[in-house]
C-alpha cells in the first residue's frame, strides 16, 4: 500500500499487487487488506511527510492494535513531491523550501522521531531505523526489512522500519554531498539502529 509522495513512482516497477491510499492513510488501508487476506504479506511505503505530517494517528493506532502489517517510512526530512517543504520529521536547523533559514524550534517546533515513538507502543513487535548512504548501511537496512517481515510472518505484532534517504534538491546541497549530509544531520537526530525486537518473545 503506497501513500502519497515522490516514491510512488517506483510502484509500477514492482511485481506485486499495489494499492494507492489517500494521503497518510496507508496503515489503515493495509489493516483492511490484512484482515481480508490474513495469509498475505502486507506492507506500506510512505514518506515522512505522508506518514508523520499527514497520517501520524493512522500509524500510531495501527501499532497500538498490534496489526500484523509492516510499515516502511522513507524519511528525507522534507515533502519531496511538492517541492521540498518542511515536514514534521525535519530536523532543527535543516533548510527546506518553507524554512530557508533552517528549522527553528521556537517557530516550527521540534521534529517527531517516529521510530522512537513507536518503540514505546505495546502492539509494536519490531521497530528499527536504517539509512542508505553507504553499502554497509544499505546491507544493515536490508536486514532490518527482513526482520520486520519475519515479525509479520510470525504474527508477532506490528513492525516498522524507518529508512533515512536522500533528497539533495530539497536540502539545497550538491548530489555528491548528500551521503555526508544525511549522516551529519538527519542521522544525528534520527539515530539508526534496532529500537525494539520482540519477534521471538
Amino acid at each position: 500500500v503506497f501513500g502519497i509522495g515522490c516514491y510512488t513512482a517506483f510502484s509500477n516497477n514492482l511485481d506485486i499487487e499495489v494499492l494507492q491510499a489517500l494521503h497518510g492513510r496507508a496503515p489503515s488501508v493495509a489493516t483492511g487488506v490484512k484482515r481480508a487476506r490474513p495469509d498475505s504479506i502486507v506492507f506500506t511505503v510512505q514518506g515522512d511527510g505522508d506518514m508523520v505530517s499527514e497520517g501520524l494517528q493512522e500509524v500510531l493506532h495501527t501499532a497500538a492494535r498490534g496489526e500484523s502489517v509492516t510499515c516502511i517510512m522513507l524519511n528525507n526530512g522534507v515533502f519531496g513531491e511538492t517541492g521540498g517543504h518542511m515536514s514534521a520529521a525535519t530536523v532543527v536547523g535543516q533548510r527546506t523550501k518553507t524554512s530557508l533559514e533552517g528549522r527553528d524550534p521556537d517557530l516550527h517546533g521540534r521534529p517527531i522521531l517516529l521510530a522512537s515513538l513507536l518503540a514505546h507502543v505495546d502492539g509494536a513487535a519490531y521497530v528499527a531505523r536504517g539509512l542508505v548512504n553507504s553499502a554497509g548501511n544499505v546491507a544493515r537496512t536490508k536486514k532490518m526489512l527482513l526482520r520486520a517481515f519475519e515479525a509479520q510472518e510470525r504474527r508477532a505484532g506490528f513492525s516498522f522500519v524507518e529508512i533515512l534517504t536522500m533528497c539533495p534538491t530539497g536540502w539545497f546541497v550538491e548530489t555528491e554531498e548528500a551521503p555526508g549530509y544525511l549522516e551529519d544531520n538527519l542521522a544525528a537526530v534520527h539515530t539508526p539502529g534496532v529500537l525494539k525486537d520482540e519477534v521471538d518473545r
